[in-house]
């Protein structure tokens, strides 16, 4: 239960509740506790606002984000569950669960209460103009696969970077242990607690001529 708990707070909690701080509007509370999302929003800009999320794919990421995080949640429930818990009956009944209680209208508004954040109604409606335009719905469509490419090349830089670095490294000798802090734990450890050489120098005085 408490392997479950952490994976709802970092797969559900978290995301959500970054959305809502990115938002500084008033939210309803609904009867059961949990935070309904809804805004105080002109009407006309919140219509706006849907229409951009439309054009410029907020949605369909959204759809799939979430299916994203229903997979991960699965896949982290198998490795966290205690064997006996781990069955697919078990698992697909908590994912299912995990399904039914996402409130995908709650996070359309918390959406919405983002864009309300960042931009005023004059420029919502100066970007539906931009991503009506058939440049803008070219723009809509390349965002994703930029994005994706730019992680792609993000990722790669790392890697070879991290390679690089691994490969500037000097072999891991005893003498690089002592270069790292171990020489005085080694030195101290010559002398006995009476005085006498440790079996280590002892050699070293039986092999000089």
């Amino acid at each position: 239960m408490k392997a479950l708990l952490v994976l709802v707070v970092i797969y559900v909690g978290a995301f959500l509740v970054a959305i809502q701080g990115a938002s500084q509007n008033p939210v309803e509370a609904s009867s059961n506790g949990r935070q309904s999302g809804s805004v105080r929003i002109d009407a006309s800009k919140r219509a706006d606002i849907r229409s951009l999320m439309e054009l410029t794919g907020t949605r369909e990421a959204q759809r799939e984000a979430t299916a994203k995080q229903t997979a991960e949640f699965r896949e982290n429930l198998v490795s966290a569950l205690p064997d006996q818990q781990r069955s697919t009956a078990y698992v697909s009944a908590l994912v299912t669960d995990y399904q039914r209680k996402f409130n995908s209208a709650a996070l359309n508004e918390r959406l919405i209460a983002i864009y309300d954040q960042h931009f005023t109604e004059d420029e919502i409606k100066g970007l539906l103009q931009f991503y009506s335009s058939p440049l803008g719905r070219r723009f809509a469509a390349e965002i994703p696969k930029i994005a994706e490419e730019t992680e792609a090349a993000n990722r790669a830089e790392g890697t070879q970077t991290a390679t690089e670095i691994v490969q500037q490294l000097p072999p891991w000798t005893a003498e690089t242990t002592l270069a790292q802090g171990t020489a005085k734990p080694v030195q101290a450890a010559r002398k006995s607690s009476k005085g006498q050489p440790t079996q280590p120098e002892a050699m070293a005085s039986a092999s000089q001529p």
